[in-house]
């Protein structure tokens, strides 16, 4: 790269974001994002961490995740408002930035709507690899809006799940669901409420948005050696499980200081134990114990998983034109003379400054 190309950031629109994972597939793409984000836990000391920068309101919250590995650093922009589906808008949106930690620019800016919700999914089914039980195949999905189907095709390529039980309390939400999933050999059951979905699966996803502290799962439908993916919970006040489920599964967890604050265990003691996933996935600690034990992973979605994300897109966009260049730094010909860039710019346009 020439010294006058130091302005230039290459920019992963919504349009070539789908392009890239329609190119990939997205089973592929799934189960390859999920390669990237176990690598980055296996190596989590080497990462600043701190629980995300939030600024709540009445309608929802909008936060900011940034982490470094000590070369890259990385952030992701993130909002959360239940209320926009009812105005024909997104609950959640984002977009993330790479940059160099040696000089701080730029590497890559992208849009992480998308890729927020194939890393979520690849996130789930990288704690279900190891909290599960082996062959387990039917998965209930509790809450099926936008996160539905990219849990289920990542549990279908990661675990093989191929029976799906969806409930949601709007029906057109599991019909839609079901019909985007139908290409991907599931058996699907629309169920009529939460105990018919739960009856009988291996895993249940609970993947809600109200921002309230709901009973989405009661106590009571909750068997041995199930393991309780709960994605929904993911700010303060907003749960999805009756705190009893809490207290007889062995619960698992992103970041334990933000966690704590946002996820399903802000319902339990500051000192209740939990496990920090990583160190099931660096072997340090044994992840599921026995077929009889019930296991929660309580995600609430960490700057790591999204700094992996952004690092896969970094290296897929070698494969073809899945990105634009945009021109997103100054870069005066001499670094000090940042005013007679504008100078300069004026003559060319023949304008005054």
């Amino acid at each position: 790269m020439t010294h006058r190309a130091l302005n230039i950031v290459p920019f992963v629109s919504v349009h070539n974001m789908m392009r890239l994972v329609n190119a990939v597939g997205i089973e592929r793409f799934l189960t390859e994002l999920a390669d990237f984000v176990e690598a980055d836990f296996r190596r989590w000391p080497e990462f600043d961490k701190t629980p995300r920068v939030a600024s709540h309101s009445v309608d929802g919250v909008i936060e900011l995740m940034p982490t470094s590995d000590g070369t890259t650093y990385g952030f992701k922009y993130v909002n959360g408002h239940p209320k926009n589906m009812r105005e024909g808008r997104q609950t959640v949106t984002a977009f993330g930035l790479l940059a160099e930690v040696g000089n701080g620019y730029p590497q890559l800016l992208c849009e992480m709507t998308i890729l927020t919700a194939l890393r979520t999914a690849a996130t789930s089914a990288v704690a279900a690899r190891h909290l599960a039980r082996p062959g387990s195949r039917t998965m209930a999905i509790i809450g099926n809006g936008a996160q539905s189907e990219f849990q289920a095709v990542a549990f279908k390529a990661l675990l093989g799940i191929d029976r799906l039980r969806l409930f949601d309390i709007d029906r057109w939400a599991s019909e839609k669901c079901a019909a985007n999933l139908a290409r991907y050999g599931f058996h699907i059951e629309i169920c009529g409420g939460v105990a018919e979905a739960v009856e009988g699966a291996d895993i249940v996803t609970t993947v809600t948005a109200d921002k309230q502290n709901a009973t989405i799962l009661t106590d009571n439908l909750v068997g041995a050696g199930q393991h309780i993916n709960a994605v929904g919970g993911d700010c303060p006040g907003k749960t999805e499980l009756h705190a009893d489920i809490l207290r007889r599964s062995d619960i698992f967890v992103e970041y334990p200081p933000q966690t704590r604050i946002e996820g399903e265990v802000q319902q339990l003691a500051p000192d209740h134990p939990v496990t920090e996933l990583w160190r099931v996935i660096a072997g340090e600690v044994p992840g599921r114990r026995s077929v009889d034990e019930i296991t929660l992973f309580d995600s609430v979605g960490f700057a790591t998983e999204d700094f992996s994300a952004l690092r896969y897109v970094h290296t897929k966009l070698t494969l073809g034109d899945f990105h634009e260049e945009i021109d997103l730094l100054a870069d005066p010909d001499e670094p000090r003379d940042l005013f007679g860039m504008l100078h300069r710019a004026a003559a060319r346009e023949g304008a005054q400054l």
